[in-house]
C-alpha cells in the first residue's frame, strides 16, 4: 500500500482540475446579457426581472413567480404570504441553513425545530407532527442537500392539521419528487439562486406559488412599485403605495438577465453533473462504510447534487472520524471532501434567549403565552444532534471526465486501505475536543 499524502506520501493529484469543479458555467450569452443591462443603465428596473419570472413560472408550471434580491427575502415573503405572524409557530427541520427559517423572528413568530431522518437527511414526518401545537401556522420543508423530502407524508399531515406548507428549494432547484417539480407541491416555495447554488445567477431569490393571495401579500411586503397590479386604487390611496413591511426586495436586473440565460442551459448542465456523480458512485459503491443518499422513488432525483453528502460509518474504519478521513482524502486530491452538514439550529441560543429587537425579553417568547418555553417546544432531536459525525461530502463534480473522476475514486480506496494509519490522528482530535470542553467548564 502506498503511503498517505497526509503523512508524506505522494498525492494522487498534484494540480487543481478547475474545469471539473468550476461553477457556474459561464458562456458568451451570459456575458452579453449582463453587459447589455449595465450599458443601458437599467439595473434597478423590473422589465427583465418580469421576463425571468414568467419563464421561471413556466418552467415550474405555476401561475406566479416573484423575484427577490436573495433567497432569504424570498423565504420571508413566503412566510408572510401564508400569514405567519405574531403568536404563530412555524416548524422547521433543525439541520438546514439558517435562512430557511430565521426571518420568522422578524415577523413575530416562534420557530419550533423538528428532527430529520438519518436515512435521507430530510424532515422526519413523524417528528413534524409531534411538534404541532394549536399555534402552528406553517411548516418549512427543506429539500436538504439536493434530496427531495417525503412530500406525500408532509402534505397529508399538513392537510390533517390545516397547516400551510412552505418549500425551501434552495438546495434543489429543478429537482423532482415522484415526477413533480420541487416547489410546486406545497402552498408556496422560496429559494436562493446565489452563486454557489445549482441554479446560480450571482445573487437573488425566487418565490413561486399558485395562490393569488400569497402572491398579493408577498408583493405588499417588499415590492411597492408592483402594488398597483394587485391592489385596488382605494387600497393604494389608504397607504400611499408604501410597502407594508418597509422592505425593498426587488432583484438586480443583471441577475435577472443571467437567470434568463441559465434557464436555457440548466437542465443540460445538471444532466452532466448527474452523470459524473453517478459514475463516481459506481466506483465506490462496494466500499463498506459509505452509503449513497439518493431518492428511491421513481421520478425523484437530485438535480445538481448541490452539497450532496454520503452516509459515513466511522465504525467501519476503526472509529476514524469523518473529519480526519476527509483530511486524508483532501491531501490526496485537493479540497473537495467535506465532513458533516449544517450546524443543528436547535442548538443555537438565538431561538431561545436572545432579545433581537429590544423587547426586554427573548424574541422567540415575545408573542407566546406566558409559561410557554420555545426550548421545550423543540425538545430533544436525537438525529439532528448526531448527524454531523455521520456524513461525508462527495466531490462536487460539474463535468463528466472518466479519467479524472477515476483518480478521486482511487483516492477513496487509498485512504480506506490505509485508514489504520489515521487512528492516532483521530484519537488526538478526540483528545483535543475533550480538553477544549474541560477548559470551557
Amino acid at each position: 500500500m502506498s503511503k498517505l499524502a497526509l503523512y508524506g506520501g505522494k498525492p494522487l493529484l498534484d494540480y487543481w482540475p478547475k474545469e471539473l469543479f468550476h461553477w457556474p458555467i459561464v458562456n458568451d450569452a451570459m456575458r452579453e446579457a449582463q453587459l447589455k443591462v449595465l450599458e443601458s443603465g437599467n439595473m434597478s428596473g423590473t422589465n427583465i426581472s418580469r421576463q425571468f419570472e414568467e419563464k421561471f413560472a413556466q418552467w415550474h408550471g405555476v401561475k406566479y413567480a416573484l423575484s427577490h434580491n436573495n433567497g432569504t427575502s424570498a423565504l420571508m415573503s413566503a412566510m408572510y404570504g401564508v400569514g405567519l405572524g405574531p403568536g404563530d409557530e412555524v416548524i422547521c427541520p433543525s439541520v438546514t441553513y439558517w435562512a430557511s427559517c430565521t426571518s420568522a423572528l422578524t415577523l413575530g413568530a416562534t420557530i419550533v425545530f423538528c428532527d430529520i431522518n438519518e436515512k435521507d437527511l430530510q424532515i422526519d414526518p413523524a417528528s413534524f407532527e409531534a411538534h404541532i401545537t394549536p399555534r402552528t401556522k406553517a411548516v418549512i420543508v427543506v429539500h436538504y442537500l439536493s434530496h427531495p423530502a417525503d412530500m406525500d407524508a408532509i402534505m397529508a399531515i399538513a392537510k390533517k392539521h390545516n397547516i400551510k406548507v412552505i418549500e425551501d428549494v434552495s438546495h434543489a432547484q429543478g429537482g423532482h419528487y415522484k415526477g413533480r417539480m420541487l416547489g410546486t407541491i406545497g402552498d408556496v416555495a422560496g429559494m436562493s439562486l446565489m452563486t454557489s447554488k445549482s441554479f446560480a445567477i450571482g445573487e437573488g431569490g425566487m418565490m413561486i406559488t399558485n395562490d393569488p393571495e400569497i402572491y398579493r401579500r408577498a408583493i405588499s411586503l417588499g415590492h411597492y412599485d408592483r402594488m398597483p397590479e394587485v391592489f385596488s386604487p382605494e387600497e393604494l390611496k389608504d397607504t400611499n403605495q408604501l410597502p407594508y413591511g418597509g422592505f425593498k426586495f426587488r432583484m438586480h436586473q443583471v441577475s435577472s438577465a443571467i437567470g434568463l440565460e441559465q434557464l436555457k442551459k440548466y437542465e443540460a448542465e445538471t444532466a452532466e453533473v448527474d452523470q459524473a456523480m453517478k459514475y463516481f458512485w459506481q466506483g465506490i459503491k462496494d466500499i463498506k462504510g459509505f452509503r449513497l443518499i439518493y431518492p428511491e422513488d421513481e421520478g425523484s432525483d437530485k438535480a445538481g447534487w448541490y452539497a450532496s453528502r454520503a452516509g459515513y460509518d466511522p465504525e467501519c474504519f476503526s472509529g476514524v472520524s469523518n473529519e480526519v478521513f476527509a483530511k486524508a482524502l483532501n491531501a490526496e486530491v485537493g479540497l473537495v471532501f467535506f465532513p458533516g452538514g449544517n450546524f443543528p439550529l436547535h442548538k443555537s441560543e438565538l431561538f431561545y434567549t436572545k432579545d433581537v429587537f429590544g423587547h426586554g425579553k427573548p424574541t422567540a417568547k415575545v408573542h407566546l403565552p406566558d409559561g410557554v418555553d420555545p426550548r421545550e417546544l423543540t425538545g430533544e432531536l436525537p438525529v439532528a444532534s448526531k448527524i454531523n459525525g455521520l456524513l461525508l461530502g462527495e466531490p462536487p463534480f460539474k463535468k463528466f471526465d472518466k479519467k479524472l473522476i477515476d483518480i478521486y475514486v482511487d483516492a477513496v480506496y487509498k485512504v480506506v486501505e490505509n485508514h489504520q494509519d489515521l487512528l492516532r490522528e483521530s484519537k488526538e482530535e478526540a483528545g483535543g475536543n475533550v480538553a477544549l470542553s474541560r477548559r470551557k467548564k
